[in-house]
């Protein structure tokens, strides 16, 4: 069945439904839509809804203004594929093989299909699509996206800046995957326009939508409607397409009358790589268990479901948007599924503390930081290339973050039984996630540290 059949299709089956319910009586207020605006390397002070310094995002304010903004949210990972990985299957990457780096071109590794996603998850009462970036495996089982529980995928299988590059698009039930040119330009607003045929065709059902936007990843390919003519050049240009988008995408929702029934999360795979701000916080995308690297944007936007105006420290994260989500839609917590994720919509519903006791921080498949309400201890640095156990030097790394928000000066000297709890909380967190590493590096990584090592010979 072609796309706009099986769209019509479906739109017809949940009007059809729709009707009769309404032929009924009245019906209890509906389970919510979900979407997730999942941004490619936007970091913390990337935006304009966390201070000054931002650039300037209004729609993202608007929002913002109407929603809750987390301010202590960490992505899953602090790089592509596994936060990708974690923020769908609810579950810290190394437990489903893909914590180590990010899937190149030749690699043949993928999210299992043995992995329940978001998409599994709420299914069969939604309609899903993955538009955007997937990152999640190319050359085996792991691909199309369809096989996971989207009804329609629209997009690229990895990174922008990865070639050869092409579109693809598929559906489920289809073994079909169409391949596309890529225009580079227009890409973002390829995915919206998808993502905004797919709200359309399916507004009389509940649906679940990832729009995940391959912006601001290095390059910058601005579109032609956004100047690159002001101090952060194409990076601020792109990030401009970014809110504009976030702009249309609140207005089609209350041109459909949706805004009510739909929950709208924006946020960040990871922080910035070479370009972009994490908000004064340490390092960057891939810096280990710092916050630049990890603590991204987030906002959650649900008129009439989460109160507006507000604002939440309380420690969350991507891998709890899946046992959320299930909450919210009115479904049992999963059985048979080890999850690291946990039920935080009284989090965003009524500012309750975090669910988490902790968050565990790695870098690749091992645990480098646990970070609790108050409290951070990060036990490996890097340092001239190398990734240095802090075991090697006579102190210790433990951050206050009622007082340190930058992470730069250690507390652990006046705090010797909180350094001590932490560490043993760390320690925990290895033992706990050390059968699920890899015996030896991917062979796609051995190939690129040699191709590396030729180079710097």
């Amino acid at each position: 069945m072609d796309r706009r059949r099986l769209l019509a299709a479906a739109g017809a089956s949940a009007l059809l439904a729709g009707t009769a319910a309404r032929s009924a009586g009245p019906a209890p207020k509906r389970p919510p839509n979900f979407i997730v605006v999942l941004c490619d390397d936007l970091g913390y002070g990337d935006v304009s809804i966390y201070g000054p310094g931002g650039l300037p995002t209004p729609n993202l304010e608007r929002m913002a203004r109407e929603g809750v903004v987390a301010t202590d949210y960490y992505a899953p990972a602090n790089l592509c594929s596994p936060s990708r990985a974690g923020l769908l299957t609810g579950r810290y990457a190394v437990r489903t093989g893909l914590g180590y780096e990010v899937i190149m071109q030749q690699d043949d590794r993928g999210l299992p299909l043995s992995e329940v996603t978001l998409a599994k998850a709420l299914k069969p009462a939604y309609a899903t699509a993955l538009f955007g970036k997937w990152h999640l495996g190319h050359l085996g089982p792991a691909w199309p996206p369809t096989r996971h529980g989207f009804d329609a995928f629209f997009g690229i299988p990895y990174s922008h800046d990865m070639a050869p590059l092409s579109l693809f698009e598929s559906h489920a039930g289809s073994d079909e995957v169409a391949k596309l040119p890529v225009d580079y330009p227009q890409l973002q607003q390829q995915f919206y326009d998808h993502a905004e045929r797919f709200i359309e065709a399916n507004r009389d059902r509940p649906f679940f939508v990832e729009l995940a936007l391959s912006s601001p990843h290095l390059p910058e390919h601005p579109h032609p409607g956004f100047k690159a003519d002001t101090f952060a050049g194409p990076y601020g240009a792109v990030v401009a397409e970014i809110d504009s988008i976030v702009g249309r995408l609140l207005a089609k929702l209350r041109a459909l009358k949706l805004e009510n029934d739909t929950v709208v999360v924006f946020t960040s795979d990871n922080g910035p790589w070479f370009e972009g701000s994490p908000g004064g916080m340490r390092e960057r995308k891939g810096g280990g268990g710092y916050d630049g690297g990890y603590r991204v944007p987030f906002v959650a936007w649900a008129p009439g479901r989460i109160p507006a105006g507000r604002r939440v420290k309380s420690i969350i994260s991507g891998i709890d948007l899946l046992p959320t989500f299930r909450a919210m839609a009115g479904l049992p917590p999963l059985e048979g599924v080890t999850l690291d994720g946990r039920d935080i919509s009284d989090v965003l519903i009524r500012g309750a503390a975090s669910p988490h006791e902790e968050l565990v921080l790695f870098d690749n498949e091992v645990p480098v930081a646990i970070r609790t309400q108050d409290w951070k201890y990060v036990d490996a640095i890097y340092y001239r290339g190398n990734r240095l156990p802090m075991s090697l030097f006579p102190y210790q790394e433990l951050y206050d973050h009622r007082a340190d928000r930058t992470e730069n000066y250690s507390v652990a000297v006046g705090n010797p039984e909180v350094a001590k709890a932490m560490k043993a909380r760390l320690e925990a967190a290895k033992a706990t996630f050390a059968p699920f590493r890899h015996k030896d590096i991917p062979q796609a990584f051995k190939t690129l540290k040699a191709q590396f090592e030729h180079i710097q010979d």
